[in-house]
């Protein structure tokens, strides 16, 4: 016990990146445990996804950083926890999937994920991972794109630039990290097309070779949050062939 207050101690003196990792593979779980930690990341580890949201549940989520999450879990699967972690609050989840099979992947990232990875997971990948998505969460700055006025009224929307605050029609919108910096990125040039790619790079990280598949589950998942009817959207708009938009006004 004593050994596990030093190690969180210290952690918070060197501000250690606070991983949660969920992978029920007892040797996968301790090999990424011990390769985080040498890394300088301070890692808790369980093995079910029930233990993994007690452990949140008790601590709160401003004691995790970054959840690291295995779909397929014994119990309640990863994308059930996916989805419980996301209505606990917004913590970056960087999910592992065995395959890289569409279906597995997209309902992992529509669970709410932010980003995946296909297993075996190499520890230094994951850990290049881990810091990409706590860059973009902990930076001071909006999308290099959205430097406009303070507070903007889109439509029925309401974007406040300093305060990083969305409401509609008067009422807050909650918003993930990453589906606010995709909202900046778009609403701050109405009308203009940009491309995976270009939201890939302005949103995940610049030169991220990722999925596109990331950029249309985001996408996804804020229309269901600002739009009246996701399936008929008029602020995140589809140029097939090309990429999205925001608008009209």
């Amino acid at each position: 016990m004593l050994d596990e207050q030093v190690r969180r101690a210290v952690a918070r003196m060197m501000d250690m990146p606070r991983v949660l990792l969920i992978e029920d593979d007892e040797g996968v779980r301790e090999g990424l445990r011990i390769a985080l930690s040498h890394q300088g990341h301070a890692v808790d580890a369980t093995g079910t996804g029930e233990d993994g949201l007690a452990l949140l549940t008790t601590r709160g989520t401003a004691a995790v950083d970054v959840v690291v999450l295995d779909l397929m879990l014994p119990g309640m699967d990863g994308f059930e926890v996916c989805r419980r972690i996301r209505a606990l609050g917004d913590l970056p989840i960087i999910m592992l999937t065995a395959r890289g099979d569409d279906i597995d992947v997209v309902a992992g990232l529509e669970a709410g994920a932010d980003d995946y990875m296909v297993k075996p997971a190499r520890a230094r990948v994951l850990e290049a991972r881990i810091r990409a998505v706590l860059r973009r969460v902990r930076s001071d700055q909006v999308p290099s794109g959205a430097a406009r006025t303070a507070v903007e009224h889109q439509g029925d929307l309401c974007i406040d630039r300093h305060a990083l605050a969305v409401t509609k029609r008067g009422q807050p919108v909650s918003l993930a990290p990453t589906e606010l910096r995709l909202l900046l990125e778009l609403s701050a040039s109405p009308g203009r097309v940009l491309s995976r790619q270009q939201l890939l790079e302005s949103v995940w990280d610049q030169g991220y070779l990722g999925d596109s598949r990331l950029v249309d589950a985001c996408v996804q998942r804020l229309r269901s949050k600002i739009e009246d009817d996701p399936a008929v959207p008029t602020h995140v708009q589809t140029v097939r062939g090309f990429g999205y938009r925001f608008g009209p006004l």
